[in-house]
């Protein structure tokens, strides 16, 4: 079956054919336009400007990811569109392009759940990954364990209660004076530093729980940089890039350690876009090697926002009974 993925929840419109036959998951196009350059311009993501993106940029890649997979709208079995959570102007731009598209020419639509997807990313990119599985999603909206013993049965077992981690990472690179989106430049600069320059309070929350906290150590970093500022010294922007990361993969570690013991899972899928930073996969590496636990991550090019990811969630909704019809529409949440 070839499914047609629309992604639309934030800052990025793709569209992507994927392939997904049984044990067959094949990417035969996955088309992005970025809205970086735009939103670089206000240090973050301007609801009302990505709307207007994405209402701009939908019809032209959906025709261009079907074009350059050499397929016409009649071969689609299937169109999968993310319905939540993100910001509700761009997610409605995507559901009722999707809508409208597949209704039109009579092919069914499943919405998706965009956490789903950032796991399905994974599945995409091993095609010897099957559930049961524990999945950790890192991203710029959500931080949070689940356990999967179906490729469509999600259950959130913790997650964080405030920030996500990465938003952290954006805001704290962004007050370090590097341009949006933070992240990549952040994880960069963190290996020029000293790890150990400066304390700071772990986003792990203590406990039993599987929960994180992220908006404590965040502080701690903001009045960090406040106070070295205040006394007039260079700041030591590699040193609290190196401090701060090096707690976020610490903090990230301890949780995932102790749910594979709690849960008993061998297997781990680690996804979304902060999943791309290389000091959190090191740290996770090291967590599954001591457990005996096989990790499982997606390249680097399926970490953010894309409709591949979309496309092969959807496949598995569309396998266990979800259908959408017209009423669908977006949420949130």
């Amino acid at each position: 079956m070839y499914i047609l993925g629309l992604e639309s929840s934030c800052d990025e419109t793709s569209a992507a054919v994927v392939e997904m036959e049984g044990g067959r998951r094949r990417i035969l196009t996955n088309i992005i336009a970025s809205q970086i350059d735009i939103h670089a311009l206000y240090g973050g993501v301007v609801p009302e400007i990505a709307g207007r993106a994405h209402i701009e940029a939908i019809t032209r890649i959906t025709r261009r990811a079907l074009d350059s997979a050499g397929l016409p709208l009649s071969d689609i079995g299937l169109v999968a569109v993310t319905a939540h959570p993100g910001l509700i102007g761009a997610l409605l731009v995507g559901v009722n392009f999707a809508k409208s598209l597949a209704f039109a020419n009579h092919i069914p639509l499943v919405g998706v759940d965009h956490i789903r997807g950032h796991l399905a990313a994974a599945l995409l990119a091993h095609e010897d990954l099957t559930p049961p599985y524990l999945g950790l999603v890192l991203s710029g909206g959500h931080t949070a364990f689940y356990t999967a013993d179906d490729y469509a049965d999600l259950c959130e077992i913790g997650g964080t209660r405030d920030d996500a981690v990465g938003e952290a990472f954006d805001k704290i690179a962004r007050v370090l004076g590097m341009p949006y989106p933070g992240g990549t430049a952040l994880d960069k600069l963190a290996y020029t530093g000293d790890p150990n320059a400066f304390a700071l309070p772990s986003p792990a929350l203590g406990g039993d729980t599987l929960d994180f906290s992220f908006s404590g150590l965040k502080t701690a970093t903001l009045n960090l940089i406040h106070h070295e500022e205040q006394l007039g010294r260079p700041l030591p922007a590699a040193d609290i890039a190196a401090a701060f990361t090096r707690t976020v993969a610490d903090g990230i570690a301890k949780k995932l350690a102790l749910t594979l013991e709690m849960t008993g899972r061998k297997t781990v899928v680690i996804a979304g876009g902060a999943a791309a930073n290389s000091h959190i996969r090191a740290a996770a590496e090291r967590v599954c090697r001591a457990a005996g636990a096989t990790l499982y991550l997606p390249p680097l090019s399926l970490c953010g926002d894309n409709a591949a990811m979309i496309a092969a969630a959807g496949y598995y909704a569309y396998l266990s009974g979800e259908r959408a019809d017209t009423a669908l529409n977006a949420s949130p949440v």
